[in-house]
């Protein structure tokens, strides 16, 4: 759907994805930004980024609802993770314990399609994550770094097989291989943690893939990319980084592309 210009929320979690999806939005035309933020998540610079804000702990579906309800707000993108500490330190309000006692499983694809239900009974529709940033979507080929081998790019082709798979599976989206071998698979630690344990095995060398899920979900849980990743990589050992084309954001894209250059790491898009 085309996005309405008056006003978008933005639910906003941690990194830089938030302040690009403003920057973005403003320069798309959007005449009011609504931030719903949450504590020890949300970078505090955004308040001054947007027209309205109000903060909330992981679990305050009914006031974060409310507050956004208030500002007329109809449309809504996720943008940002949440970590993993703080889904666990999790302090559900009424409404939100009602919604995860309807859910058989809880993943991400599970919790934030029951979180888009929840705004949608109040008249609110989450648009795609990747709203206004198309353009940080790459196309298949190589993207940033040094040249990659052959042998590399038959890394990247087998990781990418093996995260397809695990992300079917709903165990994680991010592999790291090295010579054909699996050397670590993401969980619920996140991908840079996957990162750090396969570069410590592969001792040098090693590939990162991400790639999305099948049939994902692109208002939520679309695979990120940013120049962090590049610097943990590099500090791992991982100098080649393969991602999905077209289903992954390359966020603060100049900044990645000079860590790319500067940290030898390869950046491939499959």
């Amino acid at each position: 759907m085309t996005p309405d210009l008056s006003s978008i929320a933005l639910i906003a979690g941690n990194g830089i994805y938030p302040e690009t999806f403003v920057a973005a939005a403003r320069k798309a035309g959007v005449r009011k930004l609504v931030a719903a933020a949450f504590l020890d998540e949300t970078k505090p610079e955004l308040a001054a980024m947007v027209d309205a804000i109000d903060w909330f702990r992981v679990g305050q579906l009914s006031k974060m609802i409310s507050f956004l309800v208030k500002q007329g707000i109809k449309q809504a993108v996720m943008v940002g993770q949440i970590a993993p500490k703080n889904l666990f330190d999790l302090r559900p309000d009424l409404r939100t314990l009602l919604m995860l006692a309807r859910l058989k499983k809880r993943n991400a694809e599970t919790l934030f399609g029951a979180i888009a239900g929840e705004m949608a009974k109040e008249g609110i529709t989450l648009l795609p994550a990747t709203t206004f940033l198309e353009h940080l979507m790459p196309a298949r080929g190589h993207v940033a770094g040094p040249a990659p081998k052959k042998r590399r790019w038959e890394d990247a082709e087998y990781g990418f097989h093996i995260a397809k798979e695990s992300s079917r599976l709903d165990i994680g989206q991010t592999v790291v291989v090295k010579n054909g071998t699996v050397l670590a698979v993401e969980a619920f630690e996140g991908t840079n943690d996957a990162v750090k344990r396969g570069g410590k095995l592969g001792r040098g060398g090693a590939t990162m893939v991400k790639v999305s899920k099948p049939d994902q979900d692109m208002r939520f849980d679309v695979p990120v990319v940013g120049p962090d990743t590049i610097r943990t990589a590099a500090a791992s050992g991982v100098d080649v980084i393969a991602v999905e084309g077209g289903k992954t954001l390359l966020l603060g894209l100049e900044e990645l592309q000079k860590e790319c250059q500067t940290l030898r790491v390869t950046l491939l898009a499959l």
